[in-house]
Parts: C-alpha cells; sequence; structure tokens
C-alpha cells in the first residue's frame, strides 16, 4: 500500500463511518513507532504508521483511521476533540476506533554490562552499564561497602 491508497482509503471511511468528506492529506510515516497515528492541528493532516501496517495489518490500520478522523472531524467542528474530551470518546466508541494502537513487538536485545558492583558484607552483585563513583553509594541490602568491577562486556547469567 502506498500514500495514494492511503488517501483513497481514508476518504471511504470518512464518508462511510462519519457521513463527512476528508479533503486534507493522508500520508505513512516510517517513522512513528509509539503512537499509531497523529492528526495535525494546523495543517488537518493525518499521518499514519507505516510501522502498524506492517506489524497488524488492515483491521487494526483501520480502528487507527478512525480514530485520527475522530480527531479531524471534531476539531473542525469546534468541538472536544482531545483525548480527555466526552465528545471524543463518544464518537470514537460509534465509530469502532481503537483508543490505544497496540504495542510494537520488541526485538530481543542481550542486556551488556560493563561493570559489577559487589558488596565487602553479603556479596550482593549489581550490574551497570555506566560507571558509578561507589563511595556515594552503599549496599541495598545490608547497607554495606560496595566494591566496582570491570567486565568484558560479558552478560550476567
Amino acid at each position: 500500500m502506498d500514500d495514494r491508497e492511503l488517501q483513497q482509503w481514508v476518504e471511504q471511511i470518512s464518508l462511510a463511518s462519519f457521513g463527512r468528506p476528508f479533503v486534507h492529506q493522508a500520508r505513512f510515516n516510517r517513522r512513528l513507532r509509539s503512537t499509531g497515528g497523529r492528526y495535525f492541528t494546523k495543517s488537518h493532516d493525518i499521518e499514519i504508521s507505516w510501522v502498524q501496517w506492517e506489524s497488524f495489518g488492515h483491521d487494526e490500520i483501520e480502528k487507527i483511521i478512525k480514530h485520527e478522523l475522530c480527531h479531524y472531524h471534531l476539531h473542525l467542528l469546534k468541538r472536544g476533540y482531545q483525548h480527555r474530551d466526552h465528545d471524543f470518546k463518544t464518537l470514537l466508541a460509534q465509530v469502532g476506533g481503537t483508543r490505544f494502537c497496540r504495542s510494537l513487538p520488541r526485538p530481543s536485545k542481550k542486556q551488556s554490562y560493563k561493570y559489577r558492583l559487589e558488596c565487602v558484607n553479603c556479596k550482593t552483585e549489581y550490574f551497570r552499564k555506566r560507571k558509578m563513583d561507589v563511595r556515594k553509594y552503599a549496599c541495598g541490602k545490608c547497607r554495606g561497602k560496595l566494591k566496582s568491577f570491570t567486565l568484558d562486556l560479558q552478560t550476567p547469567s
């Protein structure tokens, strides 16, 4: 799917679900990761996350489009278009949009630690990515002094 097809799809959903035309631009944004889409109040354009499209497909994107169209139509009608507004929540429920997009699957990445801290008293180990001044901190279990060791980019097992 490209931006042209997305534009046509958004226009169809707008007429079918809201009974009003969508006369601005809709496009994919490949950089959106933490949100499913965005509505711009100044330009009235809508951006949809390409990553959501690749991960979850047609049905989830349709719900996201309905969400963004709720912002769009309510803003143009000068009614409550923000997430907290009653008008927004009511319209979203009527058209079957989603309030929150689904979370993207995160790639598993091994955590590499550079430093190991060890309590002198109880021998509890703490692993850290950044170097820290052990004179300013104490053991969380026994309040004992800590000793720092540098690791060779190992992952604790």
